[in-house]
């Protein structure tokens, strides 16, 4: 059973629970004594859970009004942690916050509001129920999202939920996106050289009851067993 390292935040059951579903051991991380480098030789993959925003400092822009920042050290942290774990080609699944983090680790930017930035008629921040289907998703062909969905007989569409007011902007070096809204907002990212490197805009973690996203984890498991 492979352990898989998971970003702290004040949210963290879903996360866990999809993990263990799916096969894997979740070990929740702490900032004051677990060391990045520590980390990435100690365990089987690395999951980044959502959060608050990343500080627009770190990719150049000053910040918007909404900001929202996550926990103290959180950015820090984060960015060390998925950038080993890139080097060492450990498999990394990154959710909501953690595909901005992983976008920003790369040199990407980022869209700070939504709401004021883009054009658009989506609602990307439907917070309640945490499971409410906010818009659908549309998946790039033979990308590993659109594989890992194929086996719940998806075509290139897929509805999932949203509660975030962030998006990926300009892609940081290596990675493409595999999945956006119908307004063009990115919904997914991947690195298609690495073993298994893949970001999600949405919480499939908030589905491990009903399975409708299990495949995400369970082939992230599935990489992180080799």
């Amino acid at each position: 059973m492979p352990i898989i390292a998971i970003a702290p935040n004040k949210k963290l059951h879903d996360y866990e629970e999809a993990v263990r579903r799916a096969g894997g051991e979740p070990r929740v991380l702490d900032l004051a004594t677990d060391s990045p480098a520590d980390v990435i030789r100690s365990v089987g993959g690395l999951l980044l859970s959502g959060g608050g925003d990343v500080l627009p400092s770190i990719y150049g822009a000053a910040a918007h009004p909404t900001f929202d920042a996550a926990e103290a050290g959180r950015d820090t942290y984060e960015l060390e942690l998925v950038r080993r774990a890139l080097e060492a080609d450990l498999p990394v699944f990154a959710i909501c916050r953690g595909m901005q983090v992983l976008n920003v680790a790369r040199g990407g930017t980022l869209v700070q509001d939504i709401p004021d930035e883009l054009q658009t008629t989506i609602d990307h921040a439907v917070r309640i129920p945490p499971v409410a289907i906010a818009h659908e998703v549309w998946m790039t062909p033979d990308s590993l999202l659109e594989r890992l969905m194929r086996t719940l007989e998806h075509g290139e569409d897929c509805p999932v939920n949203s509660r975030h007011h962030q998006a990926v902007k300009d892609l940081g070096e290596g990675l493409i996106a595999t999945a956006t809204a119908p307004d063009g907002v990115i919904e997914a990212i991947e690195d298609p050289s690495k073993r298994f490197c893949l970001g999600v805009q949405w919480h499939p973690e908030n589905f491990y009851r009903t399975g409708e996203f299990r495949p995400l984890f369970e082939g992230f498991i599935t990489a992180s067993r080799t």
